[in-house]
């Protein structure tokens, strides 16, 4: 019940009580602007966050369904081998369609490497083969083994071993977005506490008349706490204002983006935003509380 008090008590507004913090001087610019920095990091932190999240979300589902065989072998070889492994795919429950890519698809490939203009045809390209997998997949271990039996010259790839370490990259990179969030707030708390240390260390003369009139610690500590926690509203607010339109300007996502071009936050996304200044408000409420009871306690 006495935490309880003590909160409602720091909560409660109190023209009189809130004039015992200078509004202005070292203490006051320090929190705000502390928290207008901390704020527009954070920014960019969720914005790298969900940045990262949309594009595992795209790897995870990129050929998702997809497979492929490439098949190298001699000239004189080659369409057989192509024929047979097209007679195998046919036999393989969870396939619903393979076909081999023509030259002109396999020129549409390597075209972003070598260019329009390569002679594919005059070059020993292996050959492609393109599958669609039903619902419920195939068992790719298994026709890994009768390839390797019957056309020695076919390698199945079914893209997970590409998949994996993009998607896990991505995943850690939302981790880290994660994680500098946490990282930002409590250097937020840590900036905010030495503020308000300093401003009590200032006010010890204050401090000791209001006990000696009968002000209760709790009523000195919500005078310092409700001053810090509205100073560190205003400056995140102002940081969120900053970061949120340096982010409109940044290019849209589209679908062949990079993370570093699709860092623009997208749909309900922006709603975060808003919750930055309360957040940093309750950081410099709890950090105030914690440094206003130390420094009470030393000066009792």
């Amino acid at each position: 019940m006495n935490s309880l008090h003590g909160l409602l008590e720091v909560l409660r507004a109190d023209h009189h009580r809130d004039r015992v913090v200078p509004a202005t001087g070292f203490t006051a610019t320090l929190t705000t602007l502390t928290a207008a920095a901390m704020a527009f990091l954070i920014v960019f932190a969720l914005s790298l966050s969900f940045a990262a999240d949309r594009l595992s979300a795209r790897w995870a589902t990129a050929l998702e369904g997809t497979a492929t065989i490439r098949i190298s072998a001699p000239q004189d070889q080659l369409a057989i081998q192509v024929e047979r492994s097209l007679a195998i795919l046919s036999e393989t429950a969870g396939i619903e369609t393979a076909r081999a890519l023509n030259i002109e698809e396999q020129q549409a490939l390597l075209a972003p490497w070598f260019g329009p203009d390569i002679p594919l045809a005059d070059l020993p390209v292996p050959k492609l083969i393109a599958i669609t997998e039903m619902d419920g997949g195939f068992d790719a271990q298994g026709l890994r083994l009768r390839l390797a039996a019957e056309v020695p010259g076919a390698v199945l790839d079914d893209h997970m071993r590409w998949r994996k370490p993009l998607v896990r990259a991505a995943q850690r990179l939302t981790l880290l977005g994660a994680f500098s969030i946490l990282i930002i707030a409590l250097t937020s708390g840590a900036m905010v506490m030495l503020a308000a240390r300093a401003a009590l260390a200032a006010n010890a003369q204050v401090i000791a008349v209001l006990r000696l009139i009968g002000a209760t610690d709790t009523y000195i500590v919500a005078a310092f706490v409700r001053r810090f926690a509205m100073r560190a509203f205003v400056g995140s607010c102002l940081g969120v204002v900053g970061g949120g339109l340096i982010l409109l300007f940044l290019p849209s996502e589209t679908t062949t983006a990079s993370i570093l071009t699709g860092l623009r936050l997208q749909g309900v996304d922006w709603i975060w935003l808003f919750m930055i200044p309360p957040a940093l408000a309750a950081v410099a409420f709890i950090a105030t509380r914690f440094a206003a009871n130390r420094v009470l306690g030393e000066l009792s």
